[in-house]
This record gives C-alpha cells, structure tokens and sequence, in this order.
C-alpha cells in the first residue's frame, strides 16, 4: 500500500495515465501529487478535471529545473503531508531533440541535460528529507515503494551496453541518449547513498511509447505502459535497488 506518491511532469502522456492508475488501485493513496510547469495551462485540462473528481489529487506547480519552484512545491507537500513522509516520488519529467550526431550542439546537450539529469537530482534532494521520514516511519518494511522509493523515468536508449541494438537514423537523439545514460549513474549513486536510510533507488524503462515524445509509431500506448509501471512498483525490492528495469519488469544492462 503506498499512502503517497508524487509525479513530476503528471499533466499528459506517461506522467498523466501514472495519475490515473494510481487513482484506480484499492485502496488508492491518500494523497497524490501531481505535478507540471505549468498546472493553469491548456496542456493541463485533464489533469485539472480530474482533481475535481478526486480530493485525494493535489496539484501543484514544479519545474524541476527551477530550484525555487522545487522549494515551494516541497513546502506545498510538508504542508498536505501534515507531519508524515513521502512514500513514493516518480521523476517523470523529461524532454528530447531530434538531432542527430552531425548536427547536435552545445545548446542541445546543455538543455536536454539540465531537464533530464539536473531535473531529477535537484526534485530528489529536496524530497529527500520526506522520503526519509517515510522510510523510518516504515521501518518494520524491506526496501520497497511501500517503505519510500526514489524511481527515475530513463530509458533503453540510455543504456550503453544495448546501444548497438537500438541505434539506427530515427533513434540517434543524440542528447537525449547521453543524458539517460547520466541518469542512470545517477540513480546508481542514489542507490547507494540512500540505501543506509530505507530508500529504494531505481531507474525504469516505460518503454516505446504513443506519447508527444515517443510519436504514433510507438508500439506501446500510455495505458499498456503505464499498466506495466504499476506492476513494476508494486514488486521493487533490493533486488531492484539500483539496476534499470524495464516497464515488463525485466532488467535491462547499464
């Protein structure tokens, strides 16, 4: 049972049907987070529609590449938690160029990065302090997302070793490869530090999916992708601590 979750970038695609599973299990969270930059906006009517049919939906604001809107979205959280930790946060946020080797620059790398890498860091040293508090409240509970999990969304195409495998002119995204394979060492040193506090660390693979990113060719909608994900949190253990693992729930190599 997971009593609170919070999505970054929860206002479409993966990050949105993420919200709605969440809603659907028994017994739902008491609370759910759900988060983007811009909650007011178009992009974001679902989302909005959906918190009125459901109180246990909060949404806030948080650009994970904005160090003071991370802050008062922690603030924003203390204050919904009312004293208890944070059980699960899902590093959702993402974006990605379509440029290849030849014409990939600086701006690219430093963009994609920044939202993919810093994002990610920054949202989990903040939340951090309430993950902890989750996981000493659960202490009686093995490393798992009902004790307090850390999950970064990456991808196979950060993978250094599958690179061969998933390499061909459509799928260079260059800058976009090198800031999950980042990611990954990221959540490999997360796994590490934080497991002497009760906090599960991993990295997962949504798959290829029919999102803005992923394009109508994907072989994979939200729903099956999300079903998976789902699957996926409800068995993390210290087995999973620290490895990438796909939304079928095998691991994949680094």
């Amino acid at each position: 049972m997971i009593s609170s979750v919070l999505v970054t970038g929860s206002n479409r695609g993966i990050g949105l049907e993420l919200i709605k599973k969440f809603l659907a299990k028994s017994p739902s969270p008491e609370k759910i987070f759900a988060t983007c930059r811009n909650p007011d906006g178009p992009r974001s009517e679902e989302l909005r529609n959906l918190a009125l049919k459901h109180s246990n939906i909060v949404i806030l604001p948080l650009d994970a590449t904005n160090t003071d809107s991370v802050k008062n979205a922690v603030v924003e959280v203390k204050k919904h938690l009312n004293g208890s930790g944070l059980n699960l946060l899902i590093n959702n946020a993402g974006v990605m160029s379509r440029v290849n080797l030849d014409k990939v620059d600086a701006d690219d790398l430093i963009d994609t990065f920044t939202t993919n890498v810093v994002g990610p860091m920054q949202v989990s040293q903040a939340f951090y302090p309430l993950l902890k508090k989750s996981a000493e409240d659960n202490g009686h509970k093995p490393l798992s997302s009902e004790r307090a999990a850390l999950v970064n969304m990456s991808s196979l195409l950060g993978s250094i070793e599958k690179t061969s495998l998933t390499f061909d002119v459509e799928k260079q995204v260059i800058a976009y490869r090198i800031s999950k394979a980042a990611l990954n060492m990221l959540t490999r040193l997360q796994a590490e530090s934080y497991r002497k506090d009760g906090i599960l660390c991993t990295a997962l693979h949504p798959g290829w999916v029919k999102t803005d990113m992923g394009t109508e060719k994907a072989p994979l909608t939200t729903d099956q992708s999300a079903t998976g994900i789902m699957e996926v949190l409800g068995f993390l253990s210290e087995k999973q601590n620290g490895i990438l693992v796909g939304w079928d729930g095998n691991s994949i190599p680094w």
